[in-house]
C-alpha cells in the first residue's frame, strides 16, 4: 500500500483534498470517481525523511481524552469526534493516531479494545478504564476522570524531574570545567613552575600530578562517565538489576523518601481511579502493579493481589513490605472495613502528593548549599593549589 494526495471536485463544484492508501495510482483514481469526485488528481505522496520523529506523549493523550468527553457529553457520535479531532490535531503524529483508531471504529471495533493496539500511546490502565466506560455506558465521566488523573500524574512526574535535573546539571557542567582546568590549564601552570627549580607545596604536587594523568588518560576521563551510564541502563534493563536498582533507589537518602512517596501517590491514584470506575478489585491491582514505575512496588502489589484471592486483606501484605507507611495501611484498612475505599485512597493520594511537593521542596534546598560546597572544595581547592608556588615566591621576595 502507498500513500497518495488527491486534490478533486464534488457535484457541486467544491473543491476537496486529501491523503488516501491504495496499492496503485490508478486505484486511488478509480475509487475517487466511484465516490462521484471529478476532475481527480492523484499523486504520490513523497516520503519524508524525519530524524527527530515526533511523538504522541502523555500531555497530547490528556488534552484529546478531555475534548473527547466534552463532545460525547454534547451527544455526537464517536466516528465523528475523532474525525472531528483529528481536523484538529496539530501533530503528524497525532493525526495518524487519531486516524488510525476513526478507520477502526467505522470497522465495528470498540474503543477499548482498539486502543490496545496502540500499547505506546495508550497504556493498560488507559485501556481498562475506557473498556469499563463503555460497558456502563459512562465514558464521557470517565474519560475526564482519566483527564484528571494523567495530569495529576505529569505534575507529579515533572516535580520529581525538576528536582533531579538541578544536581545533576551541575555535576555534569562541574566534572566539564574540572577537566578542562586539568587537561588544558593546569599544565600550563606546571611548566612554569618547572622553571623555578624550587620545590612546589604538596598541594600543587599532587594537582600537577592529577593533571598529568588527565592528559595521559583523556580518553578514559572522557569515556568513563559515558560507560558508566550505559552500563547502568545495561544493568537496569535484566530483570535482577533492575530489581536491585529500583531497591536501592527507595532507600537513598533524601532522594528516596521523594521516590517512596511518590509511588505511595501513584498507588492510591491509580486505584482509586480504577475502583471509582467499576474495575473488579483483582484486575485493578494487575493494572496499577504494571503502572507502579518500581519492580519492588510492583511485587507488594501482585503479593497483595494473591492474599485477596485466598480471602485475605489488602493490607496485610502491604504492611509487611516496610514500604507503605503505617498510616497508608491503616487507612486502606479502614477503607475495606466501611466500603469506602475509592473514597480512602483518594484521601491518600492527595495527601500524599502534597507531600511529595514539600519533600521535593526540602531537597532542592537541601542540595544548594551541598552542592555550593562541593563547587567550593573541588573549583576552589584548583585555584589555591596553584596560587601556592607563587604566595611562597612572593614571600621569599
Amino acid at each position: 500500500m502507498a500513500t497518495f494526495i488527491w486534490q478533486a471536485k464534488n457535484k457541486q463544484g467544491d473543491a476537496q483534498s486529501g491523503e488516501m492508501e491504495a496499492p496503485r495510482r490508478e486505484i486511488a483514481t478509480a475509487i475517487l470517481r466511484r465516490k462521484g469526485l471529478v476532475d481527480v488528481k492523484v499523486k504520490k505522496k513523497p516520503i519524508e525523511i524525519n530524524l527527530f520523529p515526533e511523538k504522541v506523549d502523555d500531555k497530547d493523550i490528556s488534552i484529546f481524552f478531555r475534548q473527547l468527553s466534552t463532545m460525547i457529553n454534547a451527544g455526537l457520535p464517536l466516528v465523528q469526534c475523532f474525525e472531528l479531532s483529528e481536523r484538529g490535531a496539530e501533530k503528524k503524529a497525532m493525526v495518524k493516531l487519531l486516524r488510525e483508531v476513526r478507520q477502526s471504529l467505522e470497522g465495528g471495533n470498540p474503543l477499548g479494545e482498539t486502543m490496545r493496539q496502540f500499547p505506546d500511546e495508550f497504556d493498560r490502565l488507559t485501556c481498562a478504564l475506557v473498556e469499563a466506560g463503555e460497558q456502563g455506558g459512562i465514558l464521557d465521566t470517565i474519560l475526564l476522570r482519566l483527564c484528571i488523573y494523567k495530569e495529576k500524574a505529569l505534575s507529579l512526574k515533572a516535580k520529581i524531574k525538576s528536582a533531579m535535573v538541578y544536581p545533576i546539571a551541575i555535576l555534569v557542567v562541574s566534572f566539564i570545567v574540572t577537566a578542562i582546568l586539568m587537561i588544558f590549564v593546569i599544565p600550563v601552570f606546571g611548566d612554569m613552575f618547572a622553571d623555578f627549580g624550587a620545590e612546589l607545596p604538596a598541594p600543587t604536587q599532587i594537582t600537577i600530578a592529577i593533571s598529568n594523568v588527565f592528559v595521559a588518560y583523556w580518553y578514559v576521563v572522557v569515556g568513563a562517565p559515558i560507560l558508566m551510564v550505559m552500563a547502568v541502563r545495561a544493568i537496569y534493563t535484566t530483570p535482577k538489576g533492575r530489581y536491585q536498582m529500583d531497591k536501592l533507589l527507595l532507600v537513598l537518602p533524601v532522594l528516596g523518601d521523594v521516590l517512596r512517596k511518590a509511588s505511595v501517590a501513584r498507588f492510591c491514584r491509580t486505584f482509586s481511579t480504577l475502583s471509582a470506575a467499576g474495575v473488579p478489585i483483582l484486575e485493578s491491582l494487575d493494572t496499577v502493579a504494571e503502572t507502579a514505575g518500581n519492580v519492588v512496588i510492583e511485587e507488594v502489589i501482585l503479593s497483595s493481589k494473591e492474599s485477596i484471592s485466598q480471602g485475605q486483606t489488602l493490607t496485610t501484605p502491604l504492611e509487611a513490605s516496610k514500604i507503605f507507611p503505617l498510616m497508608v495501611t491503616q487507612m486502606i484498612s479502614i477503607g475495606e472495613q466501611t466500603g469506602s475505599l475509592e473514597e480512602m485512597l483518594g484521601k491518600i493520594a492527595d495527601f500524599y502528593e502534597e507531600e511529595v511537593d514539600t519533600a521535593v521542596d526540602n531537597m532542592q534546598q537541601l542540595m544548594e548549599p551541598i552542592i555550593m560546597a562541593f563547587l567550593g572544595v573541588v573549583i576552589g581547592g584548583l585555584v589555591i593549589s596553584m596560587y601556592l608556588p607563587i604566595f611562597k615566591m612572593a614571600s621569599i621576595v
